[in-house]
């Protein structure tokens, strides 16, 4: 099972900008086990819901071509939870890409609120770097992944008002 922290992209600006939704529902395990009794949605996993969002903007800008991995996480700061019936919005901004890296800042909302802010790096992993023992295949960018982009692709071209260009 592959967890997804991401729902449905919002905004999506090739090499340039994202955004992605995550619903908050009582529905999901992990609600239930982080503090019993008081169901949150803890920074850690608001951190990985941005990494999903700036990594398939990275990964779109090269064409899918190579896998995408967090590399580092430059900066994270939260001053809220997250909880049942919340949405977070996670805004992802490519900073600089390269053929080896890609860096990106983001913010994170609640309800249209401003919650934290998120600075990442990735690396650009290409399958001929078979020093470190990788798969043949693209094992970041997952079908799950690809169908949040192209439900968004359906989206725009359906007249949503969403844009896509820049």
């Amino acid at each position: 099972m592959r967890w997804i922290w991401i729902d449905a992209f919002v905004e999506f600006v090739s090499k340039q900008r994202a955004s992605a939704v995550k619903n908050v529902t009582l529905a999901e395990d992990y609600l239930h086990d982080h503090f019993p009794g008081y169901p949150v949605m803890p920074p850690t996993l608001m951190i990985e819901g941005m990494a999903q969002t700036a990594g398939i903007l990275v990964g779109e800008a090269r064409g899918f071509a190579e896998n995408v991995i967090l590399a580092k996480i430059r900066s994270a700061a939260f001053s809220d939870y997250a909880g049942p019936g919340d949405q977070l919005r996670y805004d992802a901004t490519v900073d600089s890409l390269d053929e080896r890296a890609a860096v990106t800042s983001g913010t994170v909302f609640k309800n249209g609120s401003q919650i934290g802010n998120v600075d990442l790096m990735f690396s650009h992993v290409n399958q001929a770097e078979k020093t470190l023992d990788l798969p043949d295949h693209n094992f970041v960018f997952t079908q799950q992944f690809m169908n949040l982009l192209a439900g968004f692709r359906r989206l725009d071209a359906d007249g949503s008002g969403i844009t896509h260009g820049g």
